[in-house]
């Protein structure tokens, strides 16, 4: 067996900054403050010339708007066309009028102010908080007989255009290539990984997309053997959130002869392995589709409005583990997500990324819309009505029909339900490179109550070696 080892720092390592940083943080948050002071103080010299009136207009013409996609997306006919139209017409009304009265400048200028502001504000509050970039690394000696996987049309042939197999196998792999034209279909690739593990493999791997990986993946956890991710997929969203170069999926063997392993969480709706997420409702309907795959645009156009305001489509019901009252229930969700560890949902820069894949928990995230309004609402984030984020270790989704539509990792499958979404942690031994371009940290919610708290108290609580000031 091997040994493990921390990588990322301890608690001294998250709190003990020097007195170097505790400026840079003040200053952040007071820049950040100044910024959107400005911004609210800057409309306000412009008196003479509407300045003030022009805001409030700019601002009703994204709430229209926002209310003008809602109806884009729920009607059809002449009324889709109109609602698109003015979708486009509203910000465009606006902003002839800053031009009319000369005021364009003023768009620009608030629009970089609110961008400094919200910029500073979550530099400043990310150094707070205790932020582990690399989960635990466990040194393991490197696989001696390891069975590769390969998808020569995954990522557009990225296989053969990286040279994956032929470098793979001059590292000691043995690769099976999957034939895309077989006549009797697709290749069961967890009966590969099986037979691979009987003949004496040591790591099972795959160069794919998430939903090949995942099917493996289960395999690996089942026999707990090292699994190695290598971004060949299009999106790779799992080697994204393992902290992998995606840019270059050759550099993944590198964990062939100098690698670590990294235990992570493996997510199952009913029998089914997920790396990433599973999805419900209004998207898992929509890649069922037939037309789908050939028309996407046209098809999704198509039969959202029927789904988003529930004239077609099953009644879904999740239940989540950590709510006792089936009162608190999740009634009739459009869209619902179960992911394999949370995703940021603060942070724009960091939607569709998880920052952990190691904390034993499902993400849940759901959207229910009434109405335009609520549509709008959507704005607020995690505080907008229509959405919950949550997490929790198990998700129960039940229906008013006897199978529904589920979207897993991206492959379209029908599952009976009720359909059970349950986490296993640390259940995946993940052999990465040791060097590795690693996870960025996803910035934290932009408070103001506590910038304005750590733009006053900072330099006088956050000493090092002291204990710092709770915000």
């Amino acid at each position: 067996m091997g040994s493990w080892r921390g990588i990322g720092g301890g608690p001294k390592a998250g709190w003990g900054l020097d007195e170097r940083v505790h400026t840079r943080q003040r200053w952040a948050a007071r820049a950040s403050l100044v910024s959107a002071g400005l911004a609210l103080i800057v409309p306000l010299g412009t008196t003479p010339s509407g300045g003030p009136a022009l805001v409030a207009a700019g601002a009703v013409s994204v709430a229209v708007s926002l209310v003008a996609v809602w109806w884009t997306l729920t009607r059809r006919g002449w009324l889709r066309v109109a609602a698109g139209g003015l979708a486009i017409a509203a910000p465009a009304a606006a902003i002839t009028l800053f031009v009319l009265a000369h005021l364009l400048w003023l768009l620009f200028l608030l629009l970089a102010l609110w961008a400094l502001a919200v910029w500073t504000g979550k530099l400043a509050l990310a150094s707070t908080r205790l932020r582990v970039v690399r989960p635990t690394e466990y040194e393991m000696p490197p696989p001696a007989r390891p069975f590769l996987i390969m998808n020569p049309r995954s990522g557009g042939g990225k296989v053969e255009r990286f040279g994956l197999r032929a470098r793979a196998e001059k590292l000691g792999a043995r690769v099976h290539l999957l034939d895309p034209a077989r006549p009797d279909g697709p290749e069961d690739v967890a009966a590969l990984a099986r037979d691979a593990l009987a003949a004496g493999a040591d790591l099972l791997g795959v160069a794919g997309g998430d939903g090949t990986q995942a099917l493996v993946a289960a395999v690996a956890a089942e026999y707990d053997t090292p699994f190695l991710v290598i971004s060949a997929g299009t999106r790779n969203h799992f080697a994204m959130d393992l902290g992998l170069d995606r840019d270059d999926p050759s550099t993944c063997l590198n964990a062939l002869t100098d690698g670590v392993e990294l235990r992570v969480d493996l997510g199952f709706a009913n029998d089914h392995p997920f790396v990433n997420n599973a999805s419900f409702g209004a998207y898992a309907e929509i890649v069922q589709s037939p037309a789908y795959r050939d028309d996407k645009a046209r098809t999704t156009l198509e039969m959202l409005p029927d789904l988003l305001t529930r004239q077609k489509g099953p009644r879904l019901t999740a239940h989540l583990a950590d709510v006792s009252s089936p009162a608190d229930a999740l009634d009739s969700p459009q869209a619902l997500l179960v992911s394999n560890n949370p995703y940021a949902t603060h942070d724009i820069a960091g939607l569709g990324r998880r920052e952990r894949i190691d904390l034993g928990v499902l993400g849940v995230l759901a959207v229910k819309v009434e109405g335009a309004a609520q549509a709008a609402g959507l704005l607020w984030g995690r505080q907008a009505e229509g959405l919950t984020v949550a997490t929790t270790r198990e998700v129960v989704v039940d229906a008013d029909e006897a199978t529904i539509a589920v979207g897993v990792d991206g492959e379209a499958l029908t599952l009976t339900v009720p359909v059970r979404c349950r986490i296993e942690p640390g259940t995946l031994r993940v052999r990465v490179p040791r060097s590795r371009p690693g996870t960025p940290a996803v910035l934290p919610p932009l408070e103001w109550r506590r910038l304005r708290k750590l733009a006053a108290n900072v330099g006088r609580t956050a000493l090092p070696g002291r204990r710092r000031l709770r915000l």
